[in-house]
């Protein structure tokens, strides 16, 4: 099969050809449709100190957001079954771990991530473990979920956990970072029940795809200060919920400085290097600071499959933030795509490779 493979540990990927996976009893054989390329997915590439850090082992091939066909099954699995259309969750736990024994299975300290410590999606075939699959069942002969949005149930995941961590209804939501994850999580908090919602970025293309995600306020932060922004929409006191999905130091300290005293912030942008905060302003509001990574297992597949089944305005929010999909062997174009910022989310077709 044709596979875009990190062959060595350098700078780069290649398409190559590698014999097809083999299923084991407890796995699942799925014919890749689409696969997205993940912030993830760049550091693999250009092999920096992340990506050295998180992968186990060269060769390997990355991509863990997708949406497939199965086309083979284990002997003991059971709720599968050859023709499913399904997306795949990245994070394969151990199962006896203390977390995950507790029903906590996000919080596995043993997790290896497809695409990353093993085999991924941007191949024509892709092999996970039943527990991993996400079948999508057709409502009534519809079908809702088309390749595109199969595709990004990954980051939609990550937006969900992160939006939904804490209560929303009736309260003033902060977002800073208006990249796809960040698009998504306006959408959701919009369809959760939230007053304002005000999204910061510095790319004019972003923060206009954001007021189409249902926001108040678009902060371009290189010219307007959120506290003006505050002021405009007539909040009398600092944000309830904040969402850090840029993963920049100043982004985190501006939104401490603007959250209500009690206020909650979910942070799910990783930052690059280590940097400071006020920790006084921090204990003397009594702000909550929670870490976020991946999805809850499966609860948030749960609330993001009933909420795009139930809400045609939610679909189509989340959908939109796909703004290209190329062809799997223009992969080099796609990455280029994705590096530049200039565009949302980018999904490569591996369907007629």
């Amino acid at each position: 099969m044709k596979a875009l493979r990190k062959s060595a540990p350098q700078k780069g990927l290649e398409i190559v050809d590698i014999p097809e996976p083999q299923v084991g009893p407890n796995d699942v054989k799925v014919r890749v449709m689409r696969a997205g390329i993940c912030g993830t997915d760049l550091h693999i590439l250009e092999w920096d100190a992340s990506a050295q850090d998180m992968c186990d082992s060269v060769p390997f091939t990355p991509g863990h957001e997708f949406y497939g066909e199965v086309t083979e099954i284990g002997d003991d699995v059971v709720d599968v079954r050859v023709g499913d259309r399904i997306s795949g969750e990245g994070h394969v736990v151990c199962d006896i771990c203390r977390n995950c024994r507790a029903g906590r299975r996000h919080m596995c300290i043993r997790t290896r991530s497809i695409g990353v410590q093993r085999d991924g999606a941007f191949a024509e075939y892709v092999v996970i473990p039943q527990q991993n699959v996400w079948v999508h069942h057709d409502d009534g002969g519809e079908k809702v979920i088309t390749p595109e949005l199969g595709a990004i149930f990954d980051p939609l995941g990550n937006a969900v956990h992160t939006t939904l961590k804490f209560p929303l209804v009736g309260e003033d939501v902060l977002i800073t970072g208006a990249g796809p994850i960040g698009l998504m999580c306006a959408a959701v908090a919009r369809h959760a029940g939230a007053r304002y919602i005000a999204i910061t970025d510095v790319k004019e293309h972003r923060l206009a795809m954001a007021k189409d995600m249902g926001t108040d306020a678009q902060i371009d932060v290189s010219n307007t200060s959120i506290r003006d922004t505050q002021a405009s929409l007539g909040m009398r006191e600092g944000f309830d919920v904040g969402l850090e999905i840029s993963g920049q130091a100043s982004a985190l300290q501006d939104m401490i400085d603007n959250m209500n005293h009690g206020g909650k912030i979910s942070m799910l942008g990783l930052p690059s290097k280590q940097f400071e905060i006020n920790w006084t302003t921090v204990v003397t509001r009594m702000l909550t600071l929670q870490g976020i990574y991946g999805r809850e297992m499966f609860e948030t597949w749960n609330a993001m499959n009933a909420m795009v089944r139930t809400s045609k305005i939610l679909r189509e929010r989340v959908l939109s933030t796909v703004t290209d999909v190329l062809p799997a062997e223009k992969w080099a174009d796609a990455y280029a795509l994705a590096r530049s910022g200039e565009a949302g989310k980018i999904v490569l077709d591996w369907e007629n490779i």
